[in-house]
């Protein structure tokens, strides 16, 4: 990971830090090699939550995703995910492809409250397609917000994008103090 994507990380974190109530001791640090690591082992389209941190106020997750060619509908629906309480920033490191936000969502459906996405990633979120969406086309550099409620999802994907993914997590949903297996020490 480059020192742009380094920098960007550490603001984001420190931004957290500053606008805790009872910020934690010491700086956590997640290392380019723990990246590496998380993401060379990371399915297609899963998000891998790198770790989760007590900032104060909230919880603030880090993960990656790699998301591999996408096969587009021939109806032009997209397929992606809205979180209802959490705003992601989406920080592209790699490979590009075409990302659509907003839009009316079709047929919704709320995930599990007993699955690795809602526990582990991103707490309380609805599936289904998109029409009408806003679609952008990004690269590594671009960084993208995406607040509550707001659909998003991928295509036109022709080999891959990997990308950082930023939570806070207003209500603590999110298990603080997780650690990606693959990186425990």
């Amino acid at each position: 990971m480059n020192r742009q994507f380094r920098a960007i990380c550490i603001l984001a974190l420190g931004q957290a830090l500053a606008f805790s109530q009872a910020p934690p001791k010491q700086a956590v640090d997640i290392k380019d090699a723990e990246v590496k690591e998380v993401l060379k082992g990371a399915p297609p389209a899963v998000d891998q939550q790198l770790k989760v941190v007590d900032v104060g106020k909230y919880n603030l997750a880090v993960g990656i995703v790699h998301r591999g060619k996408t096969t587009d509908r021939a109806d032009g629906l997209v397929p992606g995910i809205a979180h209802h309480n959490q705003t992601e920033t989406y920080i592209i490191v790699s490979g590009t492809g075409t990302l659509v936000t907003g839009g009316t969502m079709i047929d919704p459906k709320e995930i599990s409250k007993d699955s690795t996405a809602y526990k582990i990633l991103n707490g309380p979120s609805a599936n289904g397609t998109v029409k009408d969406g806003y679609a952008r086309v990004v690269k590594p550099g671009d960084i993208v917000i995406i607040p509550p409620d707001v659909f998003h999802g991928w295509v036109g994907i022709a080999d891959h994008v990997d990308y950082l993914s930023v939570r806070p997590d207003p209500d603590r949903v999110l298990p603080a103090g997780y650690v990606n297996p693959a990186i425990q020490k």
